[in-house]
């Protein structure tokens, strides 16, 4: 599903048009983004939590020579899915 899909999608689920569903769809993702850049949790109650977690530096190889290569530290943003977000998969 792409961008363009999910916005059609709330249009008709939300009643809107798509111009307004895509400004509620970017104000949710700028908000989202905003939330994450503060290295706060976010927890939306049923769905999931995405949470912001920091990997360590590690060694890895450069896959034509074999060569170890450092790969730094980084943070990540990573998605738990809630109950019944597991639950409708089943």
């Amino acid at each position: 599903m792409t961008k363009a899909d999910l916005v059609e999608k709330i249009a008709a689920k939300a009643n809107l048009t798509k111009a307004a569903a895509e400004r509620a769809l970017n104000a949710f993702l700028a908000s989202v983004e905003e939330s994450l850049a503060k290295d706060d949790k976010l927890t939306l109650t049923g769905f999931g939590t995405f949470v912001v977690e920091t990997r360590k530096e590690r060694q890895g190889r450069t896959p034509r020579t074999g060569e170890p290569l450092p790969i730094p530290a980084c943070k990540m943003v990573k998605f738990r899915p809630g109950k019944m977000l597991k639950d409708a998969l089943d």
